[in-house]
Formats: C-alpha cells, sequence, structure tokens
C-alpha cells in the first residue's frame, strides 16, 4: 500500500495543491492534524481533501477540536476521523489519537490504549496516527530551547502496540524527519507530505 502521510497543513492553499498532485500516487492519506489556522479555513481545506477522491484518516491537531473535524467530515466519505478509534482496511489496522502536542503525559491517550488493547486485531499491518510527536527523537527536539518537547505516552503507545508506521506531527521544525522506534518506523510529513510503502 502507498500512503500519502502529512500533518500541518494550516489550510494553506498551496500545500493542500502539492497534496492533491502527490495523492495521484497513492492509495490512500494519512493526515497528522492541524489542517486548519486555529479553526480557520477548516471546511475548505477539508472539502479539498475530500476532492481528492481517496480515503483520508484523520486525527485532529491542536488547531482544531475532534467535535469540529466530526462535524465537517459528516457528509465527506472520504475522509474518516481515526480519534480514539480503530480502522481496519484490508489487512492494515489504524489507529489514533490527536489534539494535545504540549504535554509529556495524555491521560487520554493511555485510556484510549487501554480500550484499544481489548480490539486490536493480531496479525497484518498497524499503522498509528498521532499529532503528538514522540518524545526524546529527532521528531520533538526544538533546537531554540535546546530540549526534547514530545510526549512520553506516544512512545508508550508505540512500544506497547508496536506499529509499523507510526505519523506525527506539530512541530513545524522537525518536517519531513523520521526516526526509529524498535521496529516502528515513525515519520513527521510535514505540510508538503511523503508517500510512504508499507
Amino acid at each position: 500500500m502507498r500512503i500519502l502521510c502529512f500533518s500541518d497543513v494550516h489550510a494553506q492553499p498551496s500545500a493542500l495543491k502539492a497534496l492533491a498532485e502527490k495523492a495521484k500516487q497513492a492509495d490512500l492519506l494519512i493526515c497528522a492534524g492541524d489542517i486548519s489556522m486555529f479553526g480557520d479555513g477548516l471546511e475548505k481545506a477539508l472539502r479539498a481533501l475530500h476532492q481528492i477522491g481517496k480515503p483520508v484518516l484523520i486525527v485532529h491537531g491542536n488547531h482544531e477540536s475532534e467535535e469540529e473535524v466530526q462535524a465537517t467530515i459528516k457528509n465527506l466519505p472520504s475522509l474518516i476521523n481515526v480519534h480514539k478509534r480503530m480502522v481496519k482496511i484490508h489487512t492494515y489496522t489504524f489507529f489514533g489519537y490527536g489534539g494535545g502536542g504540549f504535554s509529556f503525559h495524555e491521560p487520554g491517550m493511555e485510556r484510549f490504549a487501554q480500550s484499544l488493547a481489548q480490539k486490536i486485531p493480531s496479525g497484518g499491518k498497524r499503522i498509528f496516527i498521532t499529532h503528538a510527536p514522540p518524545y526524546n527523537t529527532a521528531l520533538d527536539y526544538l533546537p531554540w530551547l535546546k530540549e526534547h518537547r514530545g510526549c512520553k505516552t506516544t512512545v508508550e503507545m508505540v512500544k506497547r502496540f508496536k506499529p509499523d508506521l507510526a505519523v506525527c506531527g506539530h512541530f513545524h521544525e522537525t518536517a519531513q524527519k523520521s526516526c526509529r522506534i524498535n521496529k516502528t518506523f515513525f515519520l513527521n510529513p510535514g505540510p508538503l507530505g511523503k508517500i510512504v510503502v508499507i
């Protein structure tokens, strides 16, 4: 499967246009949040993604709420909200947790992990989508602070569920960077996106 991953488009027309072009080479898309600019442009951006005509799995970022995203995609069937949800497509299992990005620990993500453990299937490929980057990696180091500011709960999720691919966003400084946590390939694709074959 060819997956176009992206994050933090902030409703920029140039980014959305570039994604629509790249999406021609992809089977589906993953959005790791911050679709809007503090809510502005959310509907227009989501409609642009819907018009691509391929499935788009989405978590919200810190610039929009879960409720705003869910209300907007209600009549856009190609867009699938995976925040605190698990979605199975063929032999691929997608699960996600959006929002946040400012805390070392996310209690809501910890609660989601407990419910997910009871229903996630064994076998096949697993893909984790989150807005918050993993702590103490190339994806959360901010040079201007000279420290790591990612989420430790994100790391715990990866170690527990062992996804083949994990996608995050939030920090623009680490866009297009990747790392590995054990066997998991973890990517912050940024607004221009990156195709991953899995």
